[in-house]
């Protein structure tokens, strides 16, 4: 279920996260032309609204995963 909590953490993060691995890819892909600031704005822009939905998707299942890896590491 999509709550306004998780809805402003996937904004949150994804914005963060597509600023930060576009720039950097970015940066390795071109280097730093004249252009760069709006090679890599092109590039975030398409990054960012996947980043949401990955968030919104996948936030749940590793959210899930997580709990089953913490209870196995703490068993042993």
């Amino acid at each position: 279920m999509i709550t306004i909590s998780n809805l402003i953490f996937s904004l949150v993060m994804g914005c963060l996260m597509s600023a930060s691995i576009t720039l950097a890819t970015t940066f390795v892909r071109i280097g730093t032309p004249e252009n760069f600031f709006w090679v890599w704005l092109e590039v975030w822009t398409v990054a960012y609204p996947v980043a949401i939905v990955c968030i919104l998707v996948y936030r749940p299942i590793a959210s899930k995963i997580t709990v089953k890896l913490v209870e196995r590491i703490s068993r042993k």
